[in-house]
């Protein structure tokens, strides 16, 4: 049986660095992919993305998404959410256009979880105040990124 992978691009491009997840998704949705792979700009839509983890049936799953975890700016990480302490918020209140992973994540489980495996590339942003375009050492990221994507759709 064929292992199914979705690589999910979140970020809101208007927000400066916070684009990452949907540069990097823009990107890898060029390339010639196994049709088992599927790759998806969620952008704002956090909700979407939680019934599509829910409802698609991937074995794997890969979230792409700025990070701020007190690194330096275009430093790159990669989170596997059952590992790592994400601080998973309270679903009470959430804004659909600013959760992030972790709550996307906490959804899924209130939706009734999935066994799907997730991970998560983060990188760590420079700025994310209104304006587009990534600063120069998240621009400089995203190569590396995308080799560490497609290394996990491979493995």
């Amino acid at each position: 049986m064929r292992q199914r992978t979705l690589v999910a691009g979140i970020g809101n491009v208007f927000f400066g660095d916070d684009g990452f997840g949907v540069e990097v998704a823009s990107r890898l949705a060029r390339e010639s992919l196994p049709d088992t792979v599927r790759v998806l700009d969620a952008g704002i839509r956090a909700r979407d993305l939680a019934y599509e983890l829910v409802d698609g049936g991937y074995d794997t799953a890969i979230l792409v998404d700025a990070a701020p975890r007190g690194g330096r700016p275009g430093t790159l990480y990669l989170i596997d959410p059952a590992d790592a302490e994400l601080g998973v918020q309270s679903l009470a209140g959430v804004d659909a256009h600013s959760m992030t992973p972790a709550a996307t994540l906490a959804f899924v489980h209130a939706l009734g979880g999935t066994s799907t495996r997730i991970f998560i590339v983060g990188c760590e942003p420079e700025r994310v105040e209104e304006g587009m375009g990534l600063s120069d050492p998240v621009s400089a990221a995203v190569p590396e990124a995308l080799s560490m994507v497609r290394e996990l759709v491979c493995a």
